[in-house]
C-alpha cells in the first residue's frame, strides 16, 4: 500500500515553495468553494508534490521522468529550486508549449520517436543505466504527500463545516494524499473521487481490489487517463475515498466553459474534474462546505480554445 506519511505531511505544508501553498478560493455556488491550483508557477497542483520530493532528495540525485505534462512541470520547478540535475523523456509528439516550458525550467529535454509508453520505457533504461531516480514510474509517497497539503489547507481554513472534497483521480496521487490526511484530521469530511468514462481503469480497481490493466484510450483529459492502475496506490484509494464516481468527456468540457464564463478561471479538461461531477450530480454536495480542487490549466491551446467554445476537441 502507498505509504503516506502524516509528519511528512505536516513538514511539506511548511517547506514547500509558498508560491503553490495557500491556493485561493472562490465560491461556485452557495456552499460549493473552487480550490485554484491553476494559478501558480507551472499552473497545476503538481508544483507541491514536485516541489516537496526535490526537497528530500540527496545533493547529488539525478531525476528522471516521461512527463512532459503536469508531473514534469512540476519536477522540473521543484528541481531547479533545490539545485537538481531533471531528464525529461518525452514524445516529439507532445504539446510545443509544454515542451519549451521544461526547457524554460532548466529540465533536461529527450525527444522519443513513439507514444508515451515508449517514452516511460526510455526513462526507465536510462534509469537503470545511469543510477537516476525514476520518478512515475509507480506510487511516489512524497508526491502524494505534497499533494495532500491541499487538505491541510482546507480543513484549517473550513475546520468542521467541511462537508465534502471532490478531486479528480488519475494514478491517485492527489486523492491518496488528501484522503489520508482527512481521514486523520477530519473524519467526518468525504472524499469523492472523479474519473473519466473514457479511461476508466482506476475505477474499476477500486471498486473490485483487482488492479487490471485497461483498453487503450483516446481523451481529452490526459490528466484523468491511466491505463494500467498501481495496485498500491488502489489499495490507498480503497482506503480513504469513500466514492467514486465517473464523468463523460463532454460534461469535462461543459465544466471548464461554466468555469470560464461563471467565474472566470481557466481550466484543462481534467482540471474541471470536480465540477463535472458536482454538475452532473448535485446529491453530491451535502451539509457544510463542499471543496471542488480544480487541479490544472496546462492542456494545448488548441483544447482550450474548443474548450471555451464548446467544441470537442
Amino acid at each position: 500500500m502507498l505509504n503516506v506519511s502524516l509528519d511528512a505531511i505536516e513538514q511539506a505544508a511548511r517547506v514547500i515553495d509558498p508560491a503553490f501553498l495557500d491556493t485561493p478560493e472562490i465560491e461556485l455556488w452557495p456552499g460549493l468553494t473552487l480550490k485554484l491550483e491553476t494559478l501558480n508557477p507551472v499552473r497545476s497542483f503538481k508544483g507541491r508534490g514536485g516541489d516537496w520530493l526535490a526537497a528530500r532528495c540527496g545533493a547529488a540525485e539525478t531525476l528522471v521522468c516521461a512527463s512532459a505534462g503536469n508531473l514534469g512541470q512540476g519536477l522540473a520547478h521543484g528541481a531547479r529550486r533545490h539545485g537538481l540535475e531533471l531528464h525529461v523523456l518525452a514524445a516529439r509528439t507532445a504539446n510545443p508549449a509544454e515542451l519549451r516550458r521544461l526547457g524554460e525550467l532548466g529540465a533536461r529535454l529527450t525527444p522519443v520517436d513513439g507514444d508515451a509508453d515508449e517514452a516511460a520505457a526510455r526513462a526507465a533504461a536510462l534509469a537503470a543505466e545511469h543510477g537516476w531516480r525514476l520518478v512515475g514510474a509507480g506510487p511516489e509517497p512524497a508526491l502524494a504527500e505534497g499533494a495532500a497539503t491541499i487538505a491541510v489547507e482546507l480543513a484549517r481554513r473550513h475546520g468542521r463545516a467541511l462537508h465534502t472534497v471532490v478531486v479528480p483521480v488519475g494514478n491517485g496521487s492527489l486523492a491518496c494524499g488528501v484522503g489520508t490526511w482527512l481521514r486523520a484530521v477530519s473524519p467526518g469530511t468525504r472524499l469523492v473521487g472523479v474519473g473519466s468514462t473514457a479511461s476508466r481503469a482506476t475505477h474499476d480497481a477500486w471498486c473490485t481490489g483487482v488492479a487490471e490493466p485497461g483498453p487503450p484510450f483516446h481523451t481529452a483529459a490526459p490528466g484523468l487517463g491511466v491505463r494500467v492502475p498501481e495496485p498500491d496506490a488502489v489499495a490507498r484509494l480503497r482506503q480513504v475515498v469513500d466514492e467514486f464516481v465517473l464523468v463523460e468527456e463532454d460534461q469535462l468540457l461543459d465544466a471548464a466553459k461554466l468555469l470560464w464564463n461563471n467565474r472566470g478561471v481557466l481550466t484543462e479538461p481534467s482540471g474541471a474534474a470536480a465540477a463535472a461531477a458536482v454538475i452532473q450530480r448535485p446529491d453530491l454536495a451535502g451539509d457544510g462546505v463542499t471543496a471542488l480542487v480544480l487541479t490544472g490549466a496546462n492542456a494545448s491551446g488548441d483544447v482550450l480554445l474548443r474548450t471555451l467554445h464548446g467544441d470537442p476537441p
